[in-house]
Formats: structure tokens, sequence, C-alpha cells
């Protein structure tokens, strides 16, 4: 008999693993079930169509024909409740049945609330489906004034919504600059700099304490711990992601922040893999547990853990990934995992060219270049051989660095 593959969640993860299982078993029974109710489309783009770049139609990435086409059977608007791993059986919020020889959990996750009064108001948006991108574009459309909350590479999407918008926007970060676990003050001026053109303002060492509403429930103000008050027609929240594990938490299933697995993309059950948001995964260049939600990592996460699906240890996870902006005029690309290390070295060469790396034990783990993405390979290609660059860090910040400027670089794998 033929093997049967359940996959819990069709994001670019799922997606791929469902394509590269294909590939892998010809003859297998591949079931992908999301509570989505569209095939897969490109979470990167949904930004600029609410940005009011782009039409919905180029988003879609798979229509339901390229299921059908591949002979896969795909699910929507079907929740998975209950998992059985004993059974080897999944349960939908309707009481169907899916049985499964392997199981991929790519269950992603969902956008953290703010821990303040009224913040589930009208007017207030997280940012993560098409659906969320759809009600975004229609307010901050009818919006004059905005807030943007949560200092981050997803925040900065709703500051960049708002600037396209012409929409007056306030930008309320805890700190005192714009994603300040990875970037200095000189690096986030730059950012700084270019919101202010665009009509969006850095507020420093603010936030939100609770929202005010009007009589109909819709949000009016935010009010910061300072006591501040900035009017606002259109909000924008976005501090993180809630590991979707709840339907694992009754099972054998290991997971802290989110689903435990090996470089493999196994859990500690031999029949259950997960990939994507979800998963803390063995980083092989990082040396410990790690968790990546870039789309690129997401994707590669899902090809490999077919693979290992079909043929357990066949290829391992080690993937160098990048997250770019593309709202301003300049460049922006981090890589890795720029907010962790031991170390750092950075450089600023003019009011809109910078980088930083980040070292741990004398490596590099991560990066952020802004203005000028040419190192990227070099330093990528060092992190993934697992090269000690640390004695070298004026070589590494050289302007147009490559491989060959250090001095016989030692690998240590």
């Amino acid at each position: 008999m033929s093997e049967s593959f359940v996959i819990i969640g069709d994001g670019v993860a799922g997606s791929s693993a469902a394509e590269t299982l294909r590939e892998e078993a010809p003859d297998a029974d591949i079931t992908v079930i999301t509570d989505e109710g569209e095939a897969l489309y490109n979470r990167i783009l949904i930004k600029e169509f609410a940005k009011g770049k782009l039409p919905a139609a180029p988003i879609s990435i798979h229509e339901p024909e390229w299921y059908e086409e591949r002979d896969i059977d795909l699910v929507l608007n079907t929740l998975v409740v209950d998992i059985d791993t004993e059974a080897n059986r999944v349960t939908s919020h309707g009481g169907e049945e899916f049985e499964y020889d392997k199981l991929l959990l790519a269950t992603g996750g969902t956008p953290s609330q703010l821990p303040v009064d009224n913040s589930d108001a009208e007017g207030i948006h997280h940012f993560w489906t098409f659906q969320d991108a759809r009600a975004i574009k229609a307010d901050v459309e009818e919006a004059d004034t905005g807030i943007v909350v949560g200092a981050g590479l997803l925040g900065i999407d709703f500051a960049a919504i708002c600037g396209a918008q012409d929409v007056e926007a306030n930008y309320l970060m805890r700190g005192n600059a714009w994603w300040r676990y990875a970037l200095s003050e000189d690096g986030a001026e730059i950012i700084h700099d270019a919101l202010r053109e665009r009509g969006v303002t850095p507020v420093f060492e603010s936030g939100v304490d609770h929202f005010t509403v009007d009589d109909d429930g819709r949000v009016e103000t935010a009010v910061d711990p300072n006591g501040n008050e900035y009017e606002a027609d259109f909000v924008g929240v976005a501090i993180g992601l809630n590991m979707n594990t709840e339907i694992i938490q009754d099972t054998p299933i290991e997971f802290d922040n989110g689903i435990i697995v090996d470089e493999y993309m196994r859990s500690n059950l031999d029949d259950v893999f997960a990939a994507g948001d979800t998963t803390e995964f063995n980083d092989l260049i990082l040396g410990e547990r790690a968790q990546n939600g870039a789309w690129g990592s997401a994707k590669a996460q899902g090809d490999i853990a077919a693979k290992n699906m079909v043929n357990y240890g066949s290829e391992e996870f080690r993937w160098v990934s990048s997250y770019s902006i593309t709202h301003f005029d300049f460049p922006f690309l981090s890589f890795g995992h720029p907010t962790l290390g031991d170390d750092e070295v950075e450089q600023k060469y003019s009011d809109t060219e910078w980088r930083r790396l980040a070292l741990k034990d004398g490596r590099i783990v991560g990066g952020v270049l802004i203005g000028d993405l040419a190192p990227q390979s070099a330093y990528k290609q060092l992190m993934r051989k697992g090269t000690r660059v640390g004695n070298e860090k004026e070589t590494l910040m050289q302007k147009s660095f490559s491989v060959e400027d250090l001095d016989a670089p030692v690998a240590d794998n």
C-alpha cells in the first residue's frame, strides 16, 4: 500500500513540502489541510497590496488546480482540533478524520495582541493573512491619522502602508531606536529619516498604555505610558507571533516556544515532522535551537522535511535566512540571527549606508546591511562554513569586502 502523508498548513512550508513529497513519493496519498479559505499566496507581497501598489490577482501563488494536477488533496476552511499520535489520525472541527503514516505540522503563528484596554477595538489591525491585508487596505484608505506599534520587521510594513496611503502616522517605540536589538542608533537613524520623509514620525521611549474608543467601539486615540495621547483613525500592531501549538498540547509532541525538531525537521516522534514559523529547530550554524520566520527559510524547511519524511536522514537543514525591506529608496537586508551573538562589529559609510555583523564565538551568526548589499554573499559563505573571523573585524568592515580579504580564514565545522 502507498504511504499516506497529511500536512496541516498551506503556507509556503506546507505547500513546499507537498510539492516535494509528490516528487519523492509519486504514488503516495497527500492531503493538505488549512483553515484559510484560499490556496497558497505570497505573504511577502500582501503588504504591497495593502499599500495600494498591487492588485490582488498577482499575489496568488497556487490555484486549486495546482493541487489537482499533482493529485494533492487540498482541504480548505478546515481547522484541525485533535491529533491522535497513537492512532495516527487527525480530526477536524467538523468531525472529519484523516489518517496518516507521516504527519507534517506547518501551522505557523498568530499575531500577538497588545495586553492593554481596548486592543480589540474596531480600526486596530494585525497583519498576517490576505484577509488581514484586505481589511487594512480598506481602512487605511479612509484614514487621516494613524498609529504603528511594534518596532521590528513587521511593524515597519504598517509604517510603509501609512506612508504610501498618505496617512499621517506616529510610530510608537518602547526604546530609543527602531529594531534596537539588531541596529545601533547610527543604523536606525537611517530608517528613522526615511520614515519621517514619508510622513511617519518615530516616537521613542513610548508604547501604548491603552486605547480610547468612541461610542461605536472604534479606536480614537492611543495613550502611551507617559500620558501622551495620539489621534488614530487607523492602528497597526505588530509585536510578534504566538505559535499555533494548541493542537499538540495534549499530545506527546515536544514543544517550547515552538515545536521542537532536529536538523531533519523531525519531532521527538518518528512519524511527526514540523516546518516553518512554528518550529524550534536545531540550527547547525548557530549551534543551538533557533526559530526563524523568513519566507525562504520556511520554504526550505518544508522541502527538507518532505525529503526526510520519505527517507529520514537524507538531508539536513543548514540555511542562512534573509529578509529584505523594499519600502525605501535604499536597500535593506538582514540575514541569519542579527539579534543574537556575544560580539559585534559595525560601520557607517554615509547617510544611507551602514552595516553590522553579529558574532558568536568568533563566527558570524547574522547581520544587517543598509544601502549596499554586495558583501552579503561573502558573509553568508563564512556563516555556512563556520569560519572564525572575530580577530579580523576591521577587514570585515572594508567597503568592498570579499572572503579573499581575510588572512587565512579557518573553518570550524
